[in-house]
C-alpha cells in the first residue's frame, strides 16, 4: 500500500492523518523528491483527473491523448500528479476529498 504524499498539500496531510487515525500502515513517498514508481504510472495514468492542469500547463494538456502521454508526463515532471494519491493492489484514488482514501480502504 502507497500513499503518494506531498507534506506541504493541506488535503494530503489531511489525507495521511486519516490513515493514521486508522493505524493504516502505508508506505509513503513524497513523490516530489523520489518521484513516482514506475509500477504504480499504467495504474495512475487511468485515473480521471490525476494531471494537475495548473503544473502541466495547456501544451503538456493538450499533447495528454491517453495513458502514454499521461505516463511520460508524470514521469518527466512529477510535480504534475494530483495530490494524495493511494495505491492499494492494482488500484488507485484520488484523496480529493481526503475521505476518498477511505472507499479504497473498504474495498481491499
Amino acid at each position: 500500500m502507497r500513499f503518494y504524499h506531498n507534506p506541504r498539500c493541506s488535503k494530503s496531510r489531511q489525507a495521511l492523518a486519516l490513515l493514521e487515525e486508522r493505524e493504516v500502515e502505508v508506505e509513503v513517498i513524497r513523490y516530489l523528491e523520489a518521484g513516482i514508481r514506475e509500477e504504480d504510472l499504467t495504474i495512475l495514468a487511468h485515473l480521471d483527473n490525476v494531471v494537475r492542469k495548473k503544473e502541466a500547463g495547456p501544451d503538456a494538456m493538450a499533447s495528454l491523448h491517453g495513458p502514454a502521454e499521461i505516463m511520460a508526463l508524470l514521469r518527466e515532471n512529477p510535480r504534475a500528479l494530483e495530490r494524495p494519491i493511494l495505491v492499494i493492489n492494482k488500484q488507485a484514488v484520488i484523496g480529493r476529498p481526503p475521505e476518498n482514501i477511505l472507499t479504497l480502504l473498504k474495498s481491499d
